[in-house]
């Protein structure tokens, strides 16, 4: 039997969060292991977790553990010492801290999947002891400034228009389940050099690495903890960072701001522009770049036609 549901409804969450300001940091991690007793795990990590007041989306899968949460502060090292004790293969987790430490969470919610990241490969077991080589912060520095190393950007194409590293290969595909379709053929040509997969938190690189070694490419890397730990190590170092504009994250903020480049334009009137927003209309949700101007005039809407159909919707309702 499952324990882990949420007590309050998301507006009593809210409001006592806004009431009871508490300083919180924001963290993502991983682990690619073998998981056996599933729903014990999910269990023991609600029960655990909602002690410490910790927020935010966590998956498990027999291949391991992917989390995005909202911790304490004064409760982080307890919550990394209890994740610890949880299973054997938590022992050593690499935490990634958020560049911005905004409310990104309201609620906790854990859930048990087939795959920790959805990659739709089919006659493919994942190998830990297959995988790239796995680079630090201070040796992807010294490789961006060899032309001959090969950087490519393994995350959706959203994430990729507002912020990335400069001269970045990004592999065609609105998802990851996609790119992996691409990416043999896309960098085959690139097959003798130094190829570097990088994303968001490590999750998708590390894996798309262990696919490309089962192709026998052999000069592959990925960045430890991602792009996220790749900038905020350097920022801590005092190293110039050559990533440029937004970091898109997967809560509440959507993006954190890494440079002043702007590197997209809105939808609509095709001004510089790099902030998304989700179409206010219930049935589109779309995610679309807008400017300060169209959101006003659209009135958060992503279009006219969306706009008009949520008037209609509403005065429907209200018959």
């Amino acid at each position: 039997m499952s324990l882990s549901c949420n007590i309050f409804s998301r507006k009593i969450i809210n409001n006592d969060i806004l009431i009871i300001h508490k300083s919180r940091i924001n963290l993502s991690f991983y682990k690619y292991c073998n998981i056996d007793n599933l729903m014990t795990l999910k269990n023991n990590l609600y029960i655990v977790l909602n002690t410490l007041n910790v927020f935010g989306r966590i998956y498990i899968s027999r291949e391991g553990i992917n989390a995005q949460i909202s911790v304490l502060k004064k409760k982080y090292y307890i919550f990394k010492k209890s994740l610890k004790y949880l299973n054997v293969n938590f022992q050593k987790i690499h935490m990634n801290v958020s560049l911005d430490n905004t409310q990104s969470f309201w609620m906790l919610k854990i859930k048990i999947r087939n795959r920790i990241v959805s990659d739709g490969l089919v006659n493919f077991q994942y190998n830990n002891d297959n995988t790239g080589k796995c680079l630090k912060y201070f040796q992807v520095y010294k490789m961006l400034n060899n032309s001959r190393t090969i950087f490519v950007d393994m995350r959706n194409i959203y994430e990729y228009n507002i912020g990335r590293l400069k001269n970045a290969i990004h592999i065609p595909g609105h998802t990851f389940r996609l790119q992996l379709k691409n990416i043999l053929n896309t960098l085959e040509k690139y097959k003798n050099n130094k190829i570097v997969l990088y994303c968001t938190g490590g999750i998708r690189c590390e894996k798309a690495t262990a696919w490309m070694k089962y192709h026998n490419f052999k000069h592959i890397y990925h960045i430890e903890g991602g792009i996220i730990n790749y900038i905020r190590e350097s920022k801590r170092n005092f190293l110039p960072i050559q990533f440029q504009g937004k970091l898109f994250v997967f809560d509440y903020r959507m993006m954190e701001k890494v440079s002043n480049h702007k590197l997209s334009l809105c939808h609509k009137c095709n001004n510089i522009c790099d902030n998304y927003i989700n179409c206010s209309y219930n049935r589109c949700h779309r995610l679309v770049i807008q400017c300060k101007y169209c959101y006003i005039k659209y009135h958060s809407y992503c279009s006219t036609r969306c706009m008009v159909k949520s008037f209609y919707t509403t005065v429907n309702v209200y018959k």
